[in-house]
């Protein structure tokens, strides 16, 4: 049985806006921008072939706290993940008025 989590502490170059990204494990976006890379079939797996840029499309509130839908700009997926301390809040209010 596979895991559906596998923690994976990578630090990055984030491929849209360029900053540096130190992971924590649980790291799957950039703070800066929010934008993703398409990597994982499950969190942390690093088994997907795709690659593609995942779009920050849409943030939305939840009890605990805020979601982004990234959607792959090469295969369609669409994944949500959660806003985490550290964020670009001001990034996320504009995502939401485009949304």
């Amino acid at each position: 049985m596979l895991k559906k989590f596998q923690r994976t502490t990578e630090n990055f170059i984030c491929e849209k806006c360029a900053a540096y990204v130190s992971g924590s494990g649980y790291t799957n976006h950039c703070p800066q921008c929010l934008w993703s890379k398409h990597v994982d079939v499950n969190p942390g797996d690093r088994r997907s072939q795709c690659g593609g840029a995942m779009k920050p499309v849409a943030i939305r509130k939840k009890a605990r706290g805020w979601i982004i839908k990234h959607k792959c700009e090469v295969c369609g997926l669409e994944k949500n993940n959660k806003l985490a301390d550290g964020d670009n809040f001001e990034v996320a209010i504009k995502i939401s008025k485009t949304s």
